[in-house]
């Protein structure tokens, strides 16, 4: 079966429409400006959890004395 020649018209004005399109992206797409996925308070909280426990395990290996 062969194509009739209006619908591969059709197809070839269709591609080269496409063709000229691409690579050209606009600019709303782009995200812009510092958007955190997890809010300040969340990574304080997670801050003071590390930062916390790592201090506590320091003095709590200076009390027993040492490697223990």
């Amino acid at each position: 079966m062969t194509t009739s020649r209006r619908l591969a018209d059709r197809k070839i004005v269709k591609f080269d429409k496409n063709i000229t399109k691409r690579g050209s992206v606009p600019e709303t797409t782009a995200k812009k400006g510092k958007d955190y996925p997890v809010g300040p308070i969340l990574l304080s909280f997670f801050v003071f959890v590390v930062v916390g426990s790592s201090i506590f395990q320091i003095i709590r290996t200076a009390t027993t004395g040492g490697f223990a």
